[in-house]
């Protein structure tokens, strides 16, 4: 049907003018039979409603796909499709995104790049991992090649900060750089008692066994914010099971898919906008398939409801 389609109503060079019907004589002679009153009908057909619905989902589909950094799969499109109030089933989204050569970012397998010195100096031997299954303490920090995530191991939300040693030339400090801190106190989220945004105690901070992590100025720097290193043994994941999937999730869904990299500006750009799109847009299937933001919401509303209902009863 498109090869008729393509070719009839063309004119060569000396005047011939392909009709339907020579073309359809044509094929047939070479094994494609095919009558011209098929290809009419085809023409002519009235496109039924599900192929007119199917138009319209791929819009909405592409549209998702697009407004998500492109990383989503079939399974994160359907919830967030349904969420916009479009009713649709997951083998439709499935079917149609195959239809559309889009899929989701996967994360490639893992390298093992370094060995681990079985005897560092005892001044820089990582201590005990502190992070266990069914922690809820305030946060847990994660070193990428690029800065230091800080997720709240309750709610999983991202908090970036650069955190950094005394390097020559440069003085060790710290930048928040999540501006809802304030926000989220004033809204109750927090303790309402004042806090500098720099004060950074109780944080346990993960990190691997490599040398800028072990050494003592590094150490000494997170001592100095009130921060405990968490390193443990090598081969455990209790240290850096959450760390290590937040900074996966941001290097296969951001590093990696959107290079090349003009320069570390443009990097830190696109992770500002990153995170503030995994922390209120991006669904977490550990959040009942909520953005981070919205979990927590809906968490301080159960608390504030409760106390309101112990008031009452009292």
């Amino acid at each position: 049907m498109e090869f008729i389609r393509t070719h009839q109503g063309r004119r060569d060079v000396d005047g011939l003018v392909w009709g339907v019907e020579p073309i359809c004589a044509v094929l047939t002679e070479h094994g494609l039979p095919i009558a011209p009153s098929t290809y009419y009908d085809h023409v002519g057909r009235v496109p039924s409603r599900r192929q007119v619905r199917d138009d319209l989902l791929q819009a909405e589909i592409v549209r998702v796909h697009a407004a998500h950094y492109g990383v989503y799969g079939a399974r994160k499109v359907w919830l967030q499709l349904n969420r916009d109030g479009i009713r649709i089933a997951r083998c439709t989204v499935e079917r149609l995104m195959r239809r559309l050569g889009l899929t989701g970012a996967v994360r490639g397998k893992v390298k093992r790049t370094t060995v681990a010195d079985p005897g560092p100096p005892a001044a820089c031997r990582p201590g005990p991992a502190l992070v266990r299954p069914g922690r809820t303490g305030p946060a847990v920090g994660g070193p990428s090649d690029l800065r230091v995530n800080v997720v709240g191991l309750g709610l999983r939300r991202v908090r970036r900060r650069r955190l950094r040693a005394p390097h020559p030339g440069l003085a060790g400090r710290h930048v928040d750089d999540d501006p809802a801190g304030p926000r989220r106190r004033r809204a109750g989220h927090l303790d309402s008692q004042p806090r500098r945004r720099t004060d950074l105690t109780g944080l346990v901070h993960h990190h691997d066994h490599g040398s800028q992590y072990v050494s003592l100025a590094y150490g000494e720097r997170l001592a100095a914010a009130g921060i405990r290193p968490s390193a443990g043994a090598v081969g455990s994941s209790f240290d850096n099971a959450l760390a290590e999937t937040i900074n996966g999730l941001y290097k296969t869904e951001l590093i990696k898919k959107s290079g090349p990299w003009r320069g570390v500006d443009h990097v830190e750009l696109a992770t500002a906008e990153s995170v503030d799109w995994f922390n209120h847009r991006r669904l977490y299937e550990y959040c009942g398939d909520m953005p981070p933001t919205e979990m927590e919401q809906a968490h301080y509303a159960h608390i504030r409801t409760q106390q309101t209902a112990e008031l009452l009863n009292r």
